[in-house]
């Protein structure tokens, strides 16, 4: 590795001896250095001595040891965007003071910063997802399904918020690694950086020669003091140590390498001919305003990606959104009367877009106030980033004006539209619990919830592990037949811009969305130089902001969730507590950091990825929206898939709460009926005295039971050895005991009522229901049936 380097200038200093300090730093480590007199050296006869008559001119080489970059990891110098420096500072002997000092960035030419491929690519997909939007916005007739077409569309609102969200992340002011500078620099379009020579001469015009302090908002600015750049130094050290170097060591150094004559007369050759004929890495001075090369910290390191000064960034914005905005209601005019063109000569059907052209000019208001509200936290943020930078009074004046007019008017109309929709109507409250409940999530995993006590169903039987007193605040209206506010056409046709992609229930959510982006551009632009304020307060707004938004659910669209509540607010978690990390409190290692920026960059990565991926299926079902008219629908193979996203649009707009989940059925467990009885012979059939009885009459199976007073006995007496609650039986029977069985039943049966049902036959087959098969005989349940077992109540029959 050789360090070759190169300046020229002029000075007005009269007469100056000099001494010179090189150091080379990678991943912010000290890789070599060295201090030597350049007149020893032979390097710069024109600063031998230094002198205001003389232009200034000095090249030399320095070879590096292989032994001095060992401690680099070697995939450090594989990586895009080597983080490396090369600093060059100039001391007076006289004084033995610092009085010049020269900063260039050592790449190896490999970097994420590619703003022509990616930022076009980006631009591509904005313009799909902008039309899209459009076209569902301005097709139809029917303010209402316009609306809930329109409200699953992809919203160009949430592809800045993301897009925002990752390029102004940047206006922490920590020192970033060189890797995230690069990648967001892809994105400095999206926050109106857009580089123009003509447009920043002019603001350099505005602003005059008060550039501002850029060391406010953490970055060495270039034509100040910058003593602590590469580590700093020590003065003490540098003059000791050239009192130690012979000069003819220095020259050795420099002219004794069999190559370094021929570098050198290279470099002298081409810096005195043309200085953009060399290397494509020959640099070029820094404009005023910029921090020195090789420092990326804080806004003004990512906007000197974009060679655009600090103190110009509120400048710049301001005047790409006002082409912004011409461009918008430009384009919708446009539109009007290119309709109007095409109808005239029959290339398009006289009321194509008829209710948009009849519009056109509520359309193109609608058109600015949504631009206004997309730009809402960039501007907040810049106008008081441009407060705590004060660069130019002028512009600070100008910054004041833009930020009253945002602030007041936006959430004027913002209030407006919620006064015109609750005008006719109070609110009210009521005592309430929230309550902790167990419950599962993802099928199987156990997990809790908050649900207001107002929210359970009876028929839920979730258990609560706790509870805390609560108050609901409800709005009544005093028209109760008064339509919901998207039934209301009315106030869609003025408000929908605010309020028609979010839910019924959360139609009001753009009243929180303002104040919570209004809180984020605050901290960004307000807490600059304060490094931790930044970044713990709004990592304490953004958890709070991602529970709220999660258990609210606002917008109606299930990918606009998904993408801006889920997604969208994990990215902004993550990438800010990742951000801590960079603060030079800590002094974390470059390669550390390094690292960590690789890991946002894949995060923020992903969620671009799905950003466009949002934006190709949002194309599609636009233009499934877009066709709801027609019968003969192409491809027809997407007929069915459409049906089914046109219910789901219906359902989607009802707002309604899930059906609760019906509690498992526990599965039915074994279980058997009896339908009928057999009687084996038992051992107590044995006894002579139960059999003389049977014999005698069967009917004595009824035993009479003697009672005794009441006062006497709880208890009934049975004179018999039968057990209580049993039937006498018969161990067998033949068919001469079926006849006298049958003579007996009917003599007895005719004290009890006055006719009996007899049998059909004297013989039982096997599987009739004759006796000994546990059927009764009589109907009433009243005879006496040997055969059947237990009480005389509820006697039922059946097999096995």
């Amino acid at each position: 590795m050789t360090v070759l380097f190169h300046l020229q200038g002029n000075t007005d200093v009269r007469r100056e001896g000099l001494m010179m300090f090189i150091g080379v730093y990678a991943y912010g480590e000290a890789r070599f250095d060295l201090t030597f007199n350049p007149c020893n050296a032979n390097i710069a006869r024109s600063l031998c001595p230094m002198n205001a008559s003389v232009p200034i001119e000095a090249n030399g080489i320095i070879p590096v040891a292989q032994s001095d970059v060992a401690s680099i990891p070697p995939i450090a110098l594989t990586i895009p965007d080597f983080e490396g420096q090369a600093i060059l500072r100039i001391f007076a002997n006289s004084t033995k003071s610092e009085i010049g000092c020269y900063s260039a960035v050592i790449t190896n030419g490999a970097s994420f910063s590619h703003p022509s491929a990616v930022g076009t690519i980006l631009g591509i997909f904005t313009l799909v997802a902008v039309g899209a939007s459009f076209i569902t916005t301005i097709f139809g007739e029917n303010v209402q399904l316009m609306r809930k077409h329109y409200a699953h569309s992809l919203s160009v609102l949430v592809v800045f918020s993301v897009f925002h969200h990752i390029f102004f992340s940047s206006a922490l002011s920590v020192n970033w690694p060189s890797v995230l500078a690069a990648f967001w620099n892809n994105y400095a379009w999206t926050g109106g950086m857009i580089y123009s020579e003509s447009m920043q001469n002019s603001i350099n015009q505005l602003i005059g020669s008060n550039n501002g302090n850029t060391s406010m908002v953490g970055a060495a600015s270039s034509g100040s003091s910058s003593d602590n750049v590469g580590g700093g130094y020590s003065i003490q050290q540098i003059y000791r140590r050239s009192q130690r170097v012979v000069g003819r060591e220095v020259i050795q150094i420099f002219q004794g390498h069999p190559m370094a004559r021929g570098f050198e007369h290279t470099v002298a050759k081409r810096g005195v001919a043309n200085a953009t004929s060399g290397y494509p890495w020959y640099g070029s001075p820094s404009k005023p305003g910029l921090p020195l090369p090789g420092n990326y910290s804080g806004f003004a390191g990512t906007l000197a990606q974009e060679t655009i000064p600090a103190s110009n960034a509120f400048m710049t914005g301001f005047l790409w959104l006002l082409v912004l905005i011409t461009i918008a209601a430009g384009g919708t005019v446009g539109l009007k009367w290119l309709m109007e063109c095409l109808s005239s000569i029959n290339i398009i059907k006289p009321n194509r877009l008829a209710y948009f052209r009849a519009h056109w000019h509520g359309f193109t208001v609608l058109a600015i106030l949504r631009t206004v509200l997309i730009s809402f936290f960039m501007m907040i943020f810049l106008t008081i980033f441009q407060f705590s930078y004060k660069s130019s009074a002028g512009v600070t004046a100008l910054a004041a004006i833009v930020f009253l007019i945002f602030f007041a008017g936006m959430f004027s109309v913002v209030g407006y539209a919620c006064f015109y929709r609750l005008r006719f109507g109070r609110f009210a409250s009521e005592p309430d619990r929230l309550n902790l409940e167990k419950k599962k999530v993802w099928g199987n995993i156990p997990w809790y919830g908050l649900r207001r006590e107002s929210q359970r169903n009876k028929a839920m039987q979730r258990t609560s592990a706790g509870s805390i007193p609560w108050v609901r605040f409800y709005y009544l209206d005093k028209d109760e037949q008064r339509p919901s506010v998207h039934e209301d056409e009315h106030y869609t046709t003025k408000f929908g811009w605010l309020a028609a992609r979010f839910r019924r229930t959360r139609w009001w959510f753009f009243v929180v969305w303002l104040v919570y982006e209004f809180i984020r551009a605050c901290f960004y632009g307000g807490a600059v130089g304060h490094p931790m304020t930044q970044v713990f307060g709004l990592l304490a707004v953004e958890i709070v902001a991602l529970i709220a938004f999660v258990a609210m659910k606002p917008f109606e669209g299930a990918r606009l969730n998904v993408l801006m509540i889920y997604m969208l607010g994990f990215s902004k978690v993550t990438t800010l507590g990742l951000s801590a990390a960079f603060d030079v409190r800590f002094n974390l290692p470059r390669i550390t950091t390094t690292i960590i920026g690789v890991v946002i960059i894949v995060i923020q990565g992903i969620l671009t990825i799905v950003l466009l991926i949002a934006i190709a299926v949002g194309a599609v079902s636009s233009y499934l929206s877009v066709s709801r008219n027609r019968e003969d629908f192409r491809p027809r193979s997407w007929a069915l898939r459409r049906q089914k996203y046109f219910k789901h649009i219906e359902r989607a707009a009802l707002d309604l709460p899930p059906p609760p989940l019906s509690e498992p059925k526990a599965p039915q467990e074994p279980y058997f009926n009896v339908s009928a009885v057999r009687r084996y012979p038992k051992i107590e059939d044995e006894d002579a005295d139960i059999v003389a009885n049977m014999n005698s009459n069967p009917a004595a199976s009824h035993v009479s039971v003697p009672r005794k007073s009441r006062a006497n006995s709880m208890h009934s007496h049975i004179s018999t050895t039968v057990p209580f609650g049993a039937r006498l039986h018969r161990t067998s029977w033949s068919s001469r005991d079926f006849n006298s069985w049958h003579e007996n039943e009917r003599r007895f049966s005719d004290h009890t009522r006055p006719h009996t049902a007899s049998p059909s036959s004297t013989q039982a087959p096997v599987g009739s229901t004759a006796p000994g098969y546990g059927e009764s005989l009589g109907e009433s349940g009243k005879g006496s049936n040997p055969f059947s077992s237990g009480s005389q109540k509820g006697q039922t029959s059946g097999h096995i």
